[in-house]
């Protein structure tokens, strides 16, 4: 009898039938011949602390967190990473010996998806469409890698003014709240324009967000973090303004290299993975 042993790396949260993270790292895992396996497990928030003990007793990997994990767990785990401290949530956890240690991929993921597009963040001024987790690690990231000031544009006040005084005190960055209340007119001089609310997600593909886009101009960058679908009508309307576009799946792919990276010490194919999600998506 042959004794083989498969690793496990897994997402505490909602179990998602096509959950396009398991597309993608189970893809990557065949590529590279990995006996690995990406599980989804369905952890209640009371069952929270015991999950993590079972994570340490089963020996896995780590784990992806969805809402409403992503702060609760890092009271379980043994280091926060400095950037996912300052975001305030963790999207992944990876081992490190005996230590679980927590980070937050999706912000590291999007700035990868402006760099491998020949985009520098640094010096760069960017208005971003909402102020929830997306948005939150998004704007940490970008400042962290040194783009100069952040717009933060939100309808709830108490969370887009809550992160642009993150970002203005935490950062080198400068930082304001501008409330969304009516379609929103991008400033001159805007480098990049992101999306990172759920409009237009998937099965609600014609929704956009409320922006004046006869305003927009050929020299701001546009960005969605929706991958499904990942042409969205944001993005087609800005291409019709001569604007350069980036579309969610880049930042999903590229942050699911990244705790690929952190979990099995290999380097994802990024085209494989999104090679994978295309055909997930029937796109």
């Amino acid at each position: 009898m042959t004794n083989y042993k498969s690793e496990l790396v897994g997402v505490f949260g909602h179990p998602v039938a096509e959950n396009p993270t398991i597309v993608m790292q189970e893809a990557a895992f065949r590529d590279l011949e990995l006996d690995w396996r990406y599980l989804t497990i369905e952890v209640k928030p009371d069952q929270l602390e015991d999950a993590v003990k079972g994570l340490r007793a089963l020996n896995m990997k780590g784990i992806n967190l969805t809402i409403p994990h992503k702060i609760e767990v890092m009271k379980y785990l043994d280091e926060i990473a400095p950037d996912a401290a300052l975001i305030g949530a963790v999207n992944t956890v990876r081992r490190e010996g005996d230590k679980l240690i927590g980070e937050n991929t999706d912000g590291k993921g999007f700035v990868r998806s402006l760099v491998e597009a020949s985009i520098n963040p640094d010096g760069k001024s960017m208005v971003i469409l909402g102020a929830g987790g997306a948005a939150r690690a998004i704007a940490v990231e970008m400042a962290l890698a040194g783009a100069s000031d952040i717009t933060v544009v939100n309808r709830s006040e108490e969370k887009g003014a809550a992160l642009a005084e993150l970002i203005d005190q935490k950062t080198a960055a400068s930082a304001k709240f501008v409330a969304w209340n009516k379609a929103y007119q991008i400033p001159d001089g805007t480098d990049i324009l992101v999306n990172a609310t759920s409009i237009g997600l998937f099965p609600h593909v014609e929704a956009f967000p409320d922006i004046d886009y006869n305003h927009l101009t050929a020299a701001t960058i546009v960005c969605d973090v929706i991958p499904n679908p990942p042409d969205t009508i944001f993005l087609q309307e800005a291409r019709k303004k001569g604007c350069e576009t980036i579309n969610g799946l880049g930042m999903l792919v590229y942050q699911g290299t990244i705790g690929f990276k952190m979990w099995t010490g290999a380097d994802a194919s990024a085209d494989v993975m999104k090679a994978a999600l295309t055909k997930a998506f029937g796109t």
